[in-house]
């Protein structure tokens, strides 16, 4: 096969270089406006026979199964001549331009014995000495597809004139396959993640704003639909940031209370003075202030839910009260002299150990026990790590509409996520995606954004350990062999922030590990880390501990 080697050609006549501009102004527009790949292709295939004389264009590309070149675009040629031109790599002249990604240039057909006339015969082109032209498509200095064509040798045209021509359509075809190419790719990733949604969204809490599959949440929903019907009072525990209030919204949607009001006060959040007024209502002059009566939120709630969130904040002297409306479904306004009867079901949620407390003294015994009726405990992030991912794309579908910004994750995002310990559960989720899609640029949130992000938050997480001044992480390291904590606070004390994974980790893990006697929870403890932040180091450093 010859491949490309001319003398010096003649200058292009005003002619020529019209018809060059002229059809290279078109392939600008089509690329500019198609968002159609094949009738882009197509069309520039046909200007080039209609204007230079360059026919029966075809573009070939890999088969994705078979690996060989097939013709996927074409102009001039039936749809046998099509199925039937498909080569291996190194196959004929189309063949050896994939492979070497150098132009070819046969002169004449007849006299080359690697032009295999398979797609087109012979005998249908033109009688007289026919040239074909092959040249690759070039992306990221790798061939990934041919453009040839057929011309007639008698031209007055230069081929040089071809060939320059020919490269420049090559590299303009390229681009039009590699903007398809990204657009599939994002298309498929956002149907891939719409289904995943609609999927989670089908799921007993998706409807309600609750997204997980994890055993440990479903556990938790099976029960809300078991209670949600009843009219008994439930307290829901669970650390700060795990949807508690969604919860208790969900049971209310679901009972035959949906009609009436659900109604939400945090107990944390008002001072006490305020407190009581708030949840009774007052009657008109009851305080200095009270220039009206004021309905308190528990006879608002009347046929529906009153959700009292942060319950172990309330103050001694208001439990009481609660209990009296829990026992005998009345309430009566500061300033009133009668009581109002409510039918009103009572969700609780704390973050607190509420039986702490009453051993302590600081929540009274009878009201722990009417609260506790149904109790409900929502797992923290860190224990249905699982559900990460599902929460990602979640918050990441709802930020990039928010803000208007098209936003991807770069690959091993997702595991740096997975990896962080969540102190702040859901909620520090949240915030970190949105920080994330803020500062990101190119479209993609990098995994060194991430980082820096997840090290930030492990600098003002609750759950990090004191420092002396100038300690690293990797230093704030306790006695493998030191006894592990039984209290649950003691536990999370000396988990360390988010740091990458080193190879130089690798032997201290197994020295933890073989210090422990091969009880993982008791060595990540001691190394300050989480159980599942100990197995991913192990995982990214390949080490399989027994």
């Amino acid at each position: 096969m010859a491949l490309h080697s001319l003398s010096e050609p003649a200058a292009p006549d005003l002619a020529t270089r019209e018809q060059e501009i002229t059809l290279l102004l078109e392939v600008a527009k089509l690329m500019g406006r198609s968002g159609d790949p094949d009738a882009a292709i197509y069309r520039i295939l046909g200007m080039m026979s209609q204007l230079l004389g360059l026919n029966r264009g075809r573009v070939l590309l890999p088969d994705p199964d078979t690996g060989k070149l097939r013709i996927r675009h074409a102009y001039g040629l039936t749809d046998a001549e099509r199925d039937r031109g498909r080569y291996s790599l190194g196959e004929g002249v189309t063949g050896r331009v994939m492979k070497t990604g150098q132009i070819a240039l046969i002169q004449d057909i007849d006299n080359e014995p690697e032009y295999l006339a398979r797609a087109i015969d012979r005998a249908t082109l033109p009688q007289e000495t026919v040239a074909y032209i092959a040249v690759p498509i070039v992306q990221d200095e790798h061939a990934i597809g041919v453009l040839g064509v057929h011309r007639l040798r008698r031209r007055s045209r230069q081929f040089q004139d071809d060939l320059n021509v020919l490269r420049v359509i090559a590299s303009m075809i390229g681009q039009v396959l590699r903007i398809n190419q990204l657009i599939a790719e994002r298309t498929a990733e956002l149907v891939s993640e719409n289904r995943y949604l609609k999927s989670a969204l089908d799921t007993q809490g998706g409807q309600y704003g609750i997204l997980g599959e994890s055993p440990a949440l479903k556990h938790v929903l099976k029960q809300v639909h078991r209670i949600a019907d009843t009219q008994a009072t439930v307290l829901i525990t669970g650390d700060s940031g795990t949807g508690k209030e969604k919860v208790a919204r969900m049971i209310h949607r679901i009972s035959q209370r949906n009609a009436r009001p659900f109604i939400s006060l945090n107990c944390a959040a008002i001072p006490a003075d305020l407190l009581e007024s708030e949840l009774f209502g007052h009657e008109k002059g009851a305080f200095t202030g009270a220039s009206s009566a004021k309905t308190g939120k528990i006879a608002l709630a009347d046929g529906g839910t009153l959700f009292l969130d942060e319950i172990g904040d309330m103050p001694e002297a208001l439990q009481s009260k609660i209990l009296r409306v829990l026992q005998e479904r009345v309430v009566q306004p500061i300033g009133g002299n009668r009581d109002i009867p409510v039918d009103v079901r009572i969700v609780a949620a704390t973050h607190k150990n509420l039986q702490a407390a009453v051993n302590a003294g600081e929540f009274r015994l009878d009201l722990f026990y009417r609260l506790n009726v149904i109790p409900l405990h929502i797992p923290a992030l860190r224990d249905r790590a699982s559900d990460i991912r599902l929460l990602t794309r979640h918050f990441l579908d709802r930020f990039t509409h928010l803000h208007g910004w098209n936003v991807v994750l770069d690959e091993r995002v997702l595991e740096r996520l997975e990896a962080f310990d969540w102190p702040g559960n859901i909620r520090q989720l949240e915030n970190v995606l949105e920080r994330a899609v803020l500062l990101s640029s190119d479209g993609r949130i990098t995994t060194a954004l991430i980082d820096e992000i997840l090290h930030e938050e492990s600098r003002i997480s609750p759950h990090e350990p004191s420092r002396t001044t100038g300690e690293s992480s990797a230093q704030a390291v306790v006695n493998p062999a030191a006894t592990v904590p039984n209290d649950d606070a003691q536990r999370t004390s000396v988990v360390r922030p988010y740091q990458r994974v080193h190879a130089s980790e690798a032997e201290r893990l197994l020295r933890a590990i073989e210090q422990s006697s091969g009880n993982k929870t008791r060595a990540a403890l001691g190394l300050g880390l989480t159980p599942r932040q100990l197995r991913y180091r192990l995982k990214k450093l390949g080490i399989e501990a027994t």
